[in-house]
């Protein structure tokens, strides 16, 4: 039994041998339904990592046990009595990316942030209690001070995941990677066959490249995920994405859906269906990575994240709700992180239980 928190009000136990977390305490009943939908999935679903200290429920979530996941549910409790803080912090690094996709929101402008200002919204993020930061944006790995971004992040605090489309991908560059503390790395694979994952890239080769990115990532010893975005009429390619996945043996594979550029590229309701069956399928087979969909994660489990769990900041500074909704409520150039928090959760768009993506309508 670990004693995840302790304090007058509540205390949170795991116990490892059974994968369940137990609260007591005054405060415990308002952390009650989170913690029975975490031990439903430790029940039911299996693990993207066991490791020998704790247990990576998801490559999007902090490991159990360790001080990000205390702040989880600390987090939780606040989000409970209507006084949710960001969880999830992702910054857009920089606009420099080997790749030419057309869905690239920041191929168009100038100039990217600074580390200073890179620096202290991650301490003031961390003030706030986020217990997950995300880089992204074109290729973070373009960065000449991407390791020390990912040093600055108190892992007692958050964990650390970073998007790349493997382009750039060394071993030496995975080792440093590594050293720094990268909690997960997640590489993006839109399809089995090289020249459909090339057209999306828009560079012959890119396919080789992010397989053998995710190849030197296993070897040198990092937590991999990875990532596809999947419009209507793809939703068949899942099966080819994780047979590659298992071969691969990366620990979790992340399905998105994709923004429509077109009504005909929205997922139908029984597309959603199809991954939500093969998430439930695959996740309660033994072996083999897991399987994420934001199908389930932001539909049917927690609703969508914008603004409620999630907020972004771009690579002009601007803060957003999720990477998708355009509107900007601060900018941290010249504000607090937590004022343009203030500002997004005082406009009123983001309260309550929303299980569809209101980027896709807009979008779509």
């Amino acid at each position: 039994m670990t004693q995840l928190i302790k304090t007058a009000a509540l205390s949170v136990d795991y116990d490892r041998d059974l994968r369940a977390l137990q609260a007591s305490g005054a405060l415990a009943r308002m952390i009650q339904p989170v913690l029975k939908m975490i031990n439903q999935r430790l029940a039911e679903e299996k693990p993207a990592q066991v490791r020998l200290k704790d247990i990576v429920a998801s490559t999007w979530l902090p490991p159990i046990p360790s001080g990000p996941f205390r702040r989880l549910l600390v987090n939780e409790a606040r989000t409970a009595i209507g006084r949710p803080v960001p969880q999830t912090l992702s910054i857009e690094v920089t606009r420099r990316c080997g790749a030419k996709c057309d869905h690239c929101l920041i191929k168009a402008g100038e100039g990217e942030l600074s580390r200073e200002d890179i620096l202290r919204t991650i301490d003031q993020a961390l003030d706030m209690g986020t217990c997950i930061v995300t880089f992204t944006e074109g290729d973070p790995l373009l960065r000449e001070d991407i390791n020390e971004l990912i040093k600055h992040v108190d892992p007692e605090k958050a964990v650390v995941n970073l998007f790349t489309p493997g382009l750039d991908m060394t071993v030496e560059k995975a080792v440093k990677l590594r050293e720094a503390g990268l909690y997960n790395l997640i590489i993006g694979v839109y399809s089995t066959n090289p020249e459909e994952h090339d057209l999306v890239r828009g560079v012959v080769g890119s396919h080789a490249k992010a397989i053998e990115a995710i190849q030197i990532a296993l070897q040198t010893g990092l937590m991999v995920t990875m990532s596809c975005h999947i419009k209507a009429g793809q939703v068949d390619r899942i099966s080819d994405l994780y047979d590659l996945a298992a071969k691969l043996g990366v620990q979790e594979l992340s399905i998105w859906e994709g923004m429509p550029r077109t009504p005909e590229e929205k997922l139908t309701l029984i597309e959603k269906e199809k991954i939500i069956d093969l998430y439930k399928k695959i996740n309660t087979t033994p072996g083999g990575p897991r399987l994420f969909a934001n199908t389930y994660f932001e539909g049917q489990l927690l609703g969508c994240m914008a603004g409620r769990r999630w907020m972004h900041v771009a690579v002009d500074g601007s803060v957003r709700a999720c990477p998708y909704l355009q509107e900007s409520y601060a900018n941290i150039k010249d504000s607090s992180l937590k004022d343009a928090w203030k500002a997004l959760r005082s406009s009123g768009q983001f309260e309550g239980f929303v299980c569809h993506c209101p980027a896709q309508e807009i979008f779509g």
